[in-house]
């Protein structure tokens, strides 16, 4: 992603001072076409698969978490997006790429989708499940009221 920027800004810089012509133009529109199909292509990727037993993750590598292991589903804002976190028990924590929703990539279903994986989760994690506190959260947080995994800290 930051050869892409990289080569972006040159062209902008490019046909900010006038320097394209002819070739140039031809090159620079291709690859404005080319980088927008890959990350059309690479955004269908990334998600994840929900089954009776595990979260597969899609990202740029695909890992598979428990669900017993699994002890909150979170909204979290990052870099002006939200996105959903799954904290495991040893504290791992795993932001998903997709559902995803800020400024240029809007998703009206993602609390809908936030939902379904929270209740998948609560549906699946087993009847032995127990929650373990997050090792951050033992030394500075108080504890979780009345139980509930989704409920505000605070």
């Amino acid at each position: 992603m930051p050869i892409l920027v990289i080569v972006w800004g040159t062209k902008v810089w490019e046909w900010m001072s006038w320097k394209p012509v002819g070739v140039e133009m031809v090159e620079s529109f291709g690859l404005w076409v080319a980088t927008l199909l890959v990350l059309l292509i690479a955004g269908q990727y990334f998600g994840v698969t929900l089954t009776e037993s595990t979260a597969i993750v899609h990202n740029l590598r695909r890992r598979t978490i428990q669900w017993s292991n699994v002890q909150a589903v979170f909204v979290e804002g990052f870099r002006g997006t939200q996105t959903v976190v799954i904290y495991e028990a040893g504290g791992r924590r795993t932001r998903l790429r997709a559902p995803i929703t800020g400024f240029l990539c809007w998703d009206c279903g993602f609390e809908e989708k936030f939902d379904t994986i929270g209740r998948w989760w609560q549906d699946h994690r087993g009847p032995d499940w127990t929650p373990v506190p997050l090792p951050a959260a033992q030394l500075s947080d108080p504890p979780v009221p009345d139980g509930n995994p989704f409920a505000s800290p605070t």
